[in-house]
């Protein structure tokens, strides 16, 4: 019985390993898949793929106008903009086909709530299956609790 319970163990253990035949190479599907983003990436063309907000206030929201060209030859249309997290919110024209050499844009909101910095992505998936990440990056610095400390000083001037 323990024989047969040693040899079924290790007949599980091999069959990972007879998986791996020579005859498929992941290499090759690595290579396919990068030609595919390449190739996905000539037909749009953004002023700038990432903006730096710099420093700004806790509590002030923030947006920034991504400006895009279609530099290819058939018209596009901006299937889906979607954001790493909800403090991010995109707006683009859902139903606006983009002919060849137009220009639009992408406005991109971010709710500086939190204290810190941050840097959030954006998907932009354009023509159905193609797709570019745009980014956003910044510092949010935590604003006082109150606008200016109290000057006893000031009562002397009003008598």
């Amino acid at each position: 019985m323990k024989q047969i319970l040693v040899l079924s163990f290790l007949s599980i253990c091999c069959i990972p390993a007879f998986a791996q035949h020579e005859g498929h190479s992941h290499e090759a599907v690595s290579t396919t898949n990068e030609s595919k983003i390449a190739a996905a990436d000539t037909s749009i063309l953004f002023k700038e793929e990432t903006f730096d907000f710099g420093k700004i206030p806790q509590g002030k929201p923030v947006h920034h106008n991504f400006e895009f060209k279609n530099t290819g030859n058939k018209p596009m249309k901006l299937v889906n903009v979607q954001a790493s997290c909800g403090c991010t919110t995109p707006e683009w024209e859902k139903d606006k086909e983009i002919l060849p050499n137009a220009a639009s844009s992408i406005n991109v909101g971010y709710n500086a709530a939190a204290e810190g910095p941050f840097t959030k992505n954006i998907t932009v998936t354009y023509n159905d299956n193609q797709m570019k990440i745009i980014s956003i990056k910044g510092e949010v610095w935590k604003t006082p609790s109150a606008s200016a400390p109290a000057n006893a000083s000031t009562n002397d001037l009003k008598d």
